[in-house]
């Protein structure tokens, strides 16, 4: 039907497949997520403090998160596998709020996007720094999961509204 968009993950029957790209010229494309981690007043002391038992919680986070973005097709299955050109972990912590908050960033030369490499590395920063800060606290909370830009390809940039 004209106008309508359609989800391009289905075909006509609405099964589940993979988005043919190989006839798309490959170009540069970029994406940036965020993730925030409500740690609490002991778990954000004790990370921010280097404190933790199990060792440096925030290099273990940006760690999982480059290496979840690499991991990205073989965790979702319908993504294709994207040579990444680099992937950024950065964490802030924010002592009033007493959370972090991660952001990544993910480009690469290609024929499709890395939104979804940007997003599981926000998540699996989120997921390592959780696991890290266990142990002091189990009320640890993540949320606002979320893309936040994105660069390249046929549809062109596009940034999140706040």
């Amino acid at each position: 039907m004209s106008g309508e968009r359609r989800l391009t993950h289905a075909d006509e029957s609405g099964r589940a497949r993979m988005v043919d790209v190989g006839d798309k010229a490959p170009s540069s494309r970029r994406a940036t997520a965020q993730a925030r981690v409500l740690l609490g007043a002991e778990a954000f002391a004790a990370v921010r403090d280097n404190a933790l038992a199990k060792g440096d919680a925030l290099g273990v986070a940006r760690l999982a998160g480059i290496q979840g973005a690499k991991e990205t097709s073989r965790l979702i299955p319908l993504c294709h596998q994207v040579p990444l050109s680099v992937v950024e972990v950065e964490i802030e912590l924010d002592e009033s709020a007493e959370a972090a908050l991660i952001t990544t960033t993910a480009r690469t030369e290609a024929r499709t996007g890395v939104e979804m490499e940007a997003l599981v590395a926000a998540s699996t920063a989120a997921l390592a720094l959780y696991d890290m800060a266990k142990g002091v606290s189990k009320g640890i909370r993540i949320e606002g999961l979320r893309l936040l830009s994105k660069e390249g390809g046929k549809s062109g940039p596009w940034t999140a509204g706040d």
